[in-house]
């Protein structure tokens, strides 16, 4: 297969020659008119011939266009179109502007692409969101929330309310790669998943890529999710904010000079207010969060682009005295802490119209605390997970036909995976886990090729080296036993040298071909290896959950996915739809033995199980551009499945035989409309349905010594009940008659949950009396939850 890849490469470079002709290149930027900031995602393609490219994250294009008069199209959602007239005699400098759309509805498109981008690009599996379209969607108390709005995408789904996470076409939430400015994000929720930890007010767009991977991006199994943050302005100084009844936000942006330009974005909970609007027993529990992002830009030359990105998160929670937890652990209260800290920093510089490079530095930190302050049993159990990145990146257009990326990436991981301190009268004795270290490298090239008017492909490779390195314990088992303590083998110390290496290639390939003006084909293909691990035995991770690095006895996963899509659009792109089928396979995925404990346990892999994966499913996307109504429908049909079939009877799960992950979710549907009522007012609603997910109950159940013990047979067998929802908002704008210039504010009216179902998170059994058990369900939001958002900008 590998030579055949290559020579695929090889003939699509040879074929790609015959296109030579004489063409001159256009290039410049895309800018908003009123506030000068860039345009990201902007489709720029010449009227006649429907060929053109797209504006990278800064707003800068590149066409090659041949000599004499064109008609350039310049569109976005939520912006006017505009014509624009060329004449092209050599290479040329273009800055275009375009207005904001003030009173259509484009902008609530799922979707930051053009209707004409979903046929033409390459690429597939890939969505993107601007900012606009996200806010269009109805929200849980009032906040803007790009996680659950990703929910609402085919092939996106979650374990349920209030989990922390996304689930990406069958993979676990730790198989995403989440990037916020090129840093990851090792917990994308506040709260344990009531809200994601990105401010609205500082992101510009978002894609998420579940099925055209580039070989830019590695390290996760399933998808890459990389969010954006906006530009500071360059001419004016804004202030943008909302008052909600759960959280606040403010963030100022604008010049410091002329070459300089900042973005400080600030967002806080207070009064608890989630919590006092639920039952009685969470009386007394605190919880409250803050998060702050911030941005320099500094343009030294028209050639350079040097910016930085800093981003705070924090979130605390509180069990009062008399709660399960507390009274578990008897302590007088349990707080829970945990942060994320990073820091990116990113220098472009352009060297001509066809070459460009850009340096990339990050780093990351994210940081879990659970105490209890009582005097007898007082704790503190820490953890923490250190990231570095650096990587250089280049971009080349050799003509017209070629556009070719490549690069280099260093990664450092350091690990502190628990560290329990006792108070100074405990009668806890002290426990610190082993240091975990690893390097990962990659390197990568790719190139999209246009072989002929209907056929494009994008070739990609990536290799990956992992070492994992000392110092540390390793623990080596025997041969054709179990693994478990009593069958150590050897017990090493190792200084600082390497301990274990993984390593391999990553070949990624997408192919379109187009059927007509508005339709088209497509095939791709990607294989991801994942080095590092979230540890969680629960069913959504909590805090306490730890990150792991591959070693000498947990390998990495290694995912394969193939995917085939058609993508049609209809009446003149009035109508849009798409539909996709995909399947992955995935070795080492990761489950755990029954009853595993994993918290301060210095050899977790005695509880951890790694087998086959198996994901699949059908994907259909259907949109409204045009008309009174407008919005879309997605279905998703799809299966996870797994096979753990190993040496011993606490090695198998379900004898041995395929059964569904926690996160498998057959069927789910989602429906999201818009309407403008009048010229002030904005109608959106959407509902949700979906499959519950599955769950291990108990078929019969002995009594050892008086007590009665539940008998669990086959894993996941069973399941919760569907899960449905419907939610409407109305947008109070401003009247255009009456709007002042550089001043905006609105209002914003939810309610979620309108029919105030009790959508189960999960099902539990209780002993009523000495022969008879009842099933109880346990839901997260059980009731309907009004918001009122106050939302302002000058």
């Amino acid at each position: 297969m590998k030579k055949n890849y290559l020579i695929l490469i090889f003939l699509c470079f040879i074929s790609s020659t015959t296109f030579a002709q004489l063409t001159y290149s256009l290039s410049g930027k895309i800018t908003e008119k009123n506030l000068k900031s860039p345009v990201a995602g902007s489709n720029i393609y010449e009227a006649k011939t429907r060929k053109g490219v797209e504006s990278d994250k800064a707003g800068f294009y590149n066409i090659y266009l041949t000599t004499g008069k064109h008609s350039l199209r310049i569109s976005q959602i939520g912006y006017k179109t505009k014509l624009v007239e060329v004449v092209i005699s050599d290479n040329q400098n273009l800055d275009i502007e375009v207005e904001e759309v003030t009173q259509e509805l484009n902008e609530v498109l799922i979707t930051s692409d053009s209707p004409e981008k979903s046929v033409q690009k390459v690429e597939m599996g890939v969505s993107r969101m601007n900012i606009k379209s996200i806010k269009k969607i109805p929200a849980f108390l009032g906040e803007i929330d790009i996680m659950r709005s990703l929910q609402m995408l085919p092939g996106v789904t979650t374990v349920g309310e209030g989990s922390t996470g996304i689930n990406v076409r069958g993979g676990s939430i730790d198989q995403n790669l989440v990037l916020l400015d090129d840093a990851p994000i090792f917990n994308s929720s506040h709260l344990f998943g009531f809200f994601s930890v990105f401010n609205p007010d500082a992101v510009r767009d978002v894609s998420l890529n579940r099925g055209g991977i580039s070989s830019q991006f590695g390290g996760r199994a399933s998808s890459v999710l990389d969010i954006k943050t906006k530009d500071p302005l360059k001419d004016k100084t804004y202030i943008t904010g909302g008052i909600g009844l759960v959280s606040s936000r403010l963030a100022v942006e604008g010049p410091i000079s002329s070459k300089l330009s900042y973005l400080v974005a600030a967002r806080a909970s207070f009064n608890d207010f989630l919590l006092k609007l639920g039952p009685s027993s969470l009386e007394g529990t605190k919880a409250s969060f803050y998060d702050v992002t911030a941005k320099v830009n500094y343009n030294p030359s028209p050639k350079d682009v040097i910016s930085a990105t800093f981003y705070r998160g924090s979130d605390v929670f509180k069990l009062p005295s008399d709660s399960l937890a507390a009274v578990e652990v008897n302590a007088s209260s349990t707080t829970y802490r945990w942060n994320t800290q990073n820091l990116s920093a990113r220098w472009t510089h352009v060297v001509s119209n066809k070459l460009n490079y850009k340096l990339i530095a990050v780093t990351s930190q994210y940081d879990t605390d659970t105490s209890v302050p009582d005097s007898a049993n007082a704790f503190n159990l820490k953890s923490k997970l250190d990231y570095k990145n650096l990587q250089f990146l280049v971009g080349y257009e050799p003509n017209v036909h070629h556009k070719i990326i490549s690069g280099l990436s260093f990664v450092n991981y350091n690990i502190n995976p628990n560290n329990l301190i006792p108070g100074a009268f405990s009668n806890i004795n002290a426990v610190k886990l082993d240091n975990e270290q690893a390097n990962e490298m990659g390197v990568f090239v790719e190139d999209e090729i246009q072989i002929n008017e209907k056929l494009s492909v994008i070739a990609g490779l990536r290799y990956s080296n992992y070492q994992n390195y000392g110092p540390g314990q390793v623990r080596s088992y025997k041969a054709d036993l179990p693994r478990i303590a009593e069958n150590t083998a050897l017990i090493t110390e190792i200084g600082s040298g390497t301990i274990q290496s993984y390593g391999g290639i990553e070949p990624r390939f997408s192919m379109r071909y187009l059927l007509g003006k508005s339709g088209s084909l497509k095939l791709g293909f990607n294989r991801m290896r994942q080095y590092v691990h979230l540890i969680s035995s629960t069913t959504s991770a909590l805090p306490t959950a730890r990150w792991k690095i591959s070693d000498l006895n947990i390998k990495p996963q290694i995912a394969d996915q193939i995917s085939i899509g058609y993508f049609q659009n209809f009446k003149n792109n009035a109508w849009e739809t798409s539909f996709e089928l995909y399947t992955k396979n995935v070795e080492n995925m990761i489950d755990y033995k029954d009853g595993a404990k994993l918290l301060l346990n210095n050899t977790p892999e005695v509880e951890i199980l790694q087998g086959q994966g198996k994901a699949y499913g059908l994907e259909i996307m259907i949109k409204k551009n045009a008309g009174g109504w407008r919005g879309w429908l997605s279905y998703t049909y799809s299966r996870s499945l797994m096979l753990i079939d190993g040496k011993s009877l606490n090695e198998k799960v379900n004898n041995g035989e395929w059964y569904p992950t926690n996160f498998d979710r057959p069927h789910s549907l989602n429906l999201m409309l818009t309407r403008k009522l009048s010229e002030t007012i904005t109608f959106a609603t959407n509902f949700t349905i979906s499959s519950g997910r599955p769950i291990t109950y108990p078929y019969s159940k002995s009594i050892l010594n008086g007590t009665r013990i539940p008998n669990y047979y086959n894993r996941n067998q069973e399941r919760i009940p569907a899960y449905h929802r419907f939610d409407i908002s109305f947008t109070f704008d401003q009247d255009p008659a009456k709007k002042k210039p550089n001043k905006e504010h609105n209002w914003v009216f939810g309610i979620y949950n309108v029919y105030a179902n009790k959508n189960a998170y999960s099902v539990f059994f209780k002993q009523v009396n000495r022969s008879v058990s009842e099933a109880y369900k346990l839901s997260i939001f059980g009731s309907l939850f009004p918001s009122l958002t106050y939302n302002f900008k000058f």
